[in-house]
Formats: C-alpha cells, structure tokens, sequence
C-alpha cells in the first residue's frame, strides 16, 4: 500500500561548529498539536533517511497515536554538510543527541512523548533514555544492537554463509579500498536481501532511502563504514551495556529471525533494562516494519497504549 505523506516543516538547529545554518526536516502524521503524547521515530544508518520508516505512519492511521519523524543533521531533506565528510569529532552521538532534544523543545513536546528507534534510531534512543529525559515515557528499541563489536561479530558470522564468491568479491575490495565501487555494492546486496530486508524487490521507499544515502554518505561514512559488517567509523567501539540499567521507563525490545540484529546483538537490553519486553518477529529480517508491517504495527501500538 502506498504510505501517506505528512504535515512537513523546518526546525532552526544551532550547530556552532557547523559553519553555517543549519535546519532539521521532520513530519508529522495524525493529530498531532502540541499537548498530544506523540511517537517520535528516529531512523537508522546513521545517514539513512526517515523514508524506509513510513509504514510506522500506520500507527497513527490506525491506531490514533501521532507520529512524528525526521531526517537527522547531514542527510535526507536536513541540512548536508559533505565538508564534513570524515570528521568524527563534529559527527558524533551529541550532536544527534542535542539535535533530538532540540525537536522535542521546538515542537512543545519535550515533557510527554515517546520514542521508536531503528537500528542507529535505537542505538540513539538508548543513549537518550539512560540520560532520563523527564518527558520519555515510553521506549521502543527496534533492531539495534547494544554493543558494536558484537554487531560485527554477528555480522560476519552471517557474511560467512553467503555464497564463497559473494565472500571473495567483499574481500577484495575491502583489501583494496574499492568499496565504492558497483561490484561491491551487488555483493553487499546479497547479503542485505537475507538480513536487511527480504521483500523482492526492495520496497520503493527503502530504495528511495538508499538512493538518498548514496547521493550523500558523510554521515554514514564518518560514524560507520561501508557497510554492515565492515565498520570503519567513529561506532566502532560504541557499547551501551554497561549504562543501560539506568533507563527507567516503559520499554519493548524488537528483531526479526533473520534480522542482522540476532539475539546475541540485542540481548542486553532484555537483560539490562528493568521490565524490558521483548518481541521477536519469525519471519522478518531487519526491516519488520516491511516483513511483517500489520504484525508490527499491531505489536508497537498495544505496547505504547498499555
């Protein structure tokens, strides 16, 4: 089905060491005002735009709940910055960070909402609730991992079972520093059409997503790397564990069977946050919110009208 467009606007954010104004893009779905308990949906990558998001609009079509979503600093329709590009020191989780708190400040709803994070989103969204924000009631940690050096751990043990060609491509052009390269680029789609997302053909607001992180990888490029398993940015180190006792709200743990995200990558949350909940999804990858979007969607509402 198609996914329906939102109220769209601009938020002025201050970035001093940007270099120039810069403005968060973001949208809203249902009826949002300000006063509203909405979901606000923070999307992955990093650098990966909020399309691939949409089908999480059904939460508020069909179950009353507003959401609201946007494009982080440096991708999507936000502000760029290629000049940037490599700068990890510029490009890192308190930027993102003050850049949510700067939307929950302009939008009037910093002191009652909730939050839905995907991959990075969750990653994010979990450095944001062990701070606990006075506002956050309710938090949804979808497909993330809790520690990076577990997630290339997971990742490469998945890698190894492609086809030994697929294997031997990704290794060259690693090797060679040749990842931007098509040859590459097919070879990791292989392995993103069995843990990513496993709808033929991708669905097209993920391939519009992709198209936008091609036309502009900084953010991606400076915090992660050239793909799932081969993680060269400022995240590689990056772990929650060890914080993640500290969140003290409502919160429900998602992956898929297939998910890149398996369970040894999303377990601590589980294990860590007091009452997590945790809801596995049998027959989606990375992107449930495509595989199973009805399941999904009915999962994530009853959570947050509980």
């Amino acid at each position: 089905m198609p996914n329906p467009k939102g109220n769209e606007g601009f938020l002025d954010f201050h970035v001093p060491t940007a270099g120039k104004a810069c403005q968060t893009w973001y949208t809203t779905f249902g009826d949002y005002k300000p006063g509203t308990r909405a979901l606000v949906v923070l999307h992955g990558g990093p650098g990966v735009p909020h399309d691939y998001l949409l089908p999480i609009s059904d939460v508020a079509s069909s179950y009353g709940i507003p959401v609201i979503m946007y494009d982080q600093l440096g991708c999507g329709n936000s502000t760029h910055l290629k000049d940037k590009y490599g700068d990890g020191s510029f490009f890192n989780i308190q930027l993102f960070l003050d850049e949510l708190d700067n939307l929950l400040e302009k939008l009037g709803i910093k002191d009652d909402y909730d939050i839905l994070g995907h991959s990075w989103g969750g990653m994010l969204a979990s450095e944001h609730a062990v701070r606990q924000p006075k506002g956050l009631r309710k938090l949804i940690i979808s497909c993330s991992p809790a520690d990076m050096r577990t997630w290339v751990v997971v990742a490469n043990k998945l890698r190894g079972e492609l086809p030994e060609d697929v294997q031997e491509t990704l290794k060259k052009h690693e090797a060679n520093g040749t990842t931007e390269t098509e040859e590459y680029e097919e070879a990791v789609n292989v392995y993103y059409e069995r843990h990513v997302c496993r709808i033929k053909p991708f669905p097209d607001d993920m391939l519009l997503a992709f198209s936008k992180l091609k036309e502009d990888d900084t953010v991606s490029m400076t915090m992660n790397g050239p793909s799932e398993f081969f993680i060269t940015g400022t995240l590689k180190e990056w772990s929650i564990v060890d914080r993640l006792h500290n969140i003290n709200v409502p919160t429900l743990l998602l992956n898929g069977k297939y998910d890149e995200a398996q369970d040894e990558c999303v377990e601590p949350y589980s294990k860590l946050i007091p009452g997590c909940k945790w809801v596995k999804f049998a027959n989606s990858s990375h992107t449930p919110q495509w595989e199973e979007r009805k399941e999904y969607m009915t999962v994530v509402s009853d959570f947050l009208k509980q």
